[in-house]
């Protein structure tokens, strides 16, 4: 039976696709890692109570870029080459969504625009890392090579979430919120097109790698397909509500670690 799971643990259990699955998770991390390396340098006079949030974050992506590359290591496996069409980061920077890399390169302060900017840009992408990582642990948290790792990752990302939801709430109280609610609408309009993409993309890749048959090569694109059709009707609004979150300053403190990944 074509489930989720199954196809996961194709992926997992065959050298090559599990050596792209976690190269492609391991570039993505790391360019967010120095994205908010980079944020957390130019955050604006007024804003310096950020600085040490934002910094969390990019720390905590860092740790997932080396977690995914220890995961290799583990199984004695070299980092593979990430295809541009499967780079979800690059896709969505050449659509405009998030602060381009040209501004993060230059040593100017960012705006309050640009830091809403970016929260929205974090609050929709999170949102689709909070769910992947909720089904990756969900069917595999017991796994004995990466259960512990998608358990790790998957608490993150969830604090991650949070911590948008809360500062995009705070600036909303402070007359932000009409540009809030249209950069998110335009953030979370575009990412479901660039995951659509990504998604039949990697798809591909792990097609060919596992030898899928024609017919369930076009069964998982028809899936990934009818996703987008969703998401662009209705599920999209999702990614642009904004609530209380449970844990409050859940990016307070320092960033955890991973020795058993090191």
């Amino acid at each position: 039976m074509l489930s989720a799971k199954s196809v996961f643990q194709e992926i997992l259990d065959n050298d090559e696709s599990f050596r792209l699955f976690c190269s492609i998770a391991a570039s993505g991390e790391a360019q967010g890692g120095w994205e908010n390396g980079r944020i957390a340098a130019l955050v604006p006079e007024g804003e310096h109570a950020l600085v040490p949030k934002i910094t969390r974050h990019g720390a905590d992506e860092d740790k997932h870029g080396r977690i995914f590359n220890a995961l290799l290591r583990n199984r004695g496996l070299e980092p593979a080459p990430v295809p541009p069409r499967t780079d979800y980061t690059m896709l969505l920077e050449r659509r405009g969504i998030g602060l381009a890399h040209d501004k993060l390169r230059r040593n100017e302060p960012l705006s309050v625009q640009d830091l809403i900017v970016y929260l929205a840009h974090s609050r929709v992408t999170e949102q689709r890392a909070a769910e992947q990582m909720a089904l990756l642990r969900r069917h595999f948290a017991d796994h004995p090579q990466v259960g512990k790792a998608f358990r790790m990752i998957s608490d993150d990302e969830a604090n991650h979430l949070a911590y948008t939801h809360e500062e995009l709430l705070r600036f909303a109280a402070s007359g932000y919120g009409r540009l809030i609610q249209r950069t998110l609408r335009d953030c979370a309009l575009a990412e479901i097109r660039v995951h659509r993409d990504v998604s039949l993309a990697v798809m591909a890749h792990m097609g060919r790698i596992l030898g899928w048959p024609k017919a369930r090569r076009a069964t998982l694109a028809a899936g990934i397909r009818a996703v987008y059709v969703y998401e662009r009707a209705a599920g999209w609004r999702r990614m642009v509500s904004l609530r209380t979150p449970d844990r409050r300053d859940p990016l307070g403190g320092p960033a955890t670690t991973a020795p058993e990944f090191a």
